[in-house]
């Protein structure tokens, strides 16, 4: 489950917000382009490795079900790397960083094939276009509210706080009372970070027109900026699939 959110390192100058100007919109326009670009990326890679069965081989044992040293790295693989592009934002390069971001994507791809077994094709075409009405809606807001939402930031990074602690009291109960708790909870958590994060890389933007920050760093602040939206989308998207999702038989 996808449920790293990567706010702290989106906001390394300080500004006043002003109106928009073509190099705010030149930076969202660039954030979203990367964001798009990792979820087809993702989206390639989880159908290629559902459909071939010699792909899929590395990833299961084919007479026993069970995950091969492969498939269980790439179970783990993606919190290592959003991890690493987090702390590692200051010395990473922003060629290193994109490209950190590409192969992130890559794998989330080949464990997201693992959804494509498990759910109807139709379920999780479904899921994937409420979420991404969900998404373009709060995306919307975001940019275009003109209240601050950084108190309701505040509380919705405590809100992913709660469910990650509930889901690992959940992994030992299993209750599907709970799970289905914390999917409710979890698609509004991220519908309203979706809202938050799109505003505060607006903002950015705007500190952009009147800072010296560097083309690099730009892009640097780019591509962690589609970090977070990715992360958004995907997490409205599983929670969603988790509760309105219909297991093949």
């Amino acid at each position: 489950m996808e449920i790293i959110n990567n706010n702290q390192n989106l906001n390394p100058i300080t500004y006043t917000p002003t109106g928009e100007a073509s190099r705010t919109r030149s930076f969202l326009a660039n954030v979203f382009l990367l964001m798009f670009i990792a979820l087809g990326v993702s989206a390639l890679f989880a159908w290629q490795f559902s459909v071939n069965a010699n792909l899929l081989s590395y990833l299961i044992v084919p007479t026993t079900g069970g995950l091969t040293g492969l498939g269980m790295v790439t179970m783990f693989a993606p919190i290592g790397f959003v991890l690493l592009m987090s702390f590692g934002y200051r010395r990473l390069s922003a060629p290193a960083l994109m490209g950190l971001f590409i192969a992130y994507a890559i794998i989330n791809g080949i464990t997201f094939s693992f959804i494509l077994l498990a759910y109807t094709a139709s379920s999780v075409t479904g899921c994937f276009l409420s979420a991404s009405a969900m998404f373009g809606v709060m995306a919307f807001m975001g940019y275009t509210t003109n209240q601050d939402l950084t108190k309701f930031g505040r509380l919705l990074m405590m809100g992913v706080i709660g469910i990650l602690i509930a889901m690992v009291i959940n992994f030992f109960l299993h209750s599907s009372g709970l799970d289905y708790l914390i999917s409710i909870i979890g698609v509004m958590v991220f519908v309203g970070l979706t809202a938050y994060d799109v505003q505060k890389l607006k903002r950015i933007g705007e500190g952009l027109e009147y800072s010296d920050v560097s083309a690099a760093d730009t892009k640097k602040m780019s591509v962690l900026g589609a970090l977070t939206l990715y992360l958004d989308f995907i997490n409205i998207f599983l929670f969603l699939l988790r509760l309105f999702g219909s297991r093949r038989n």
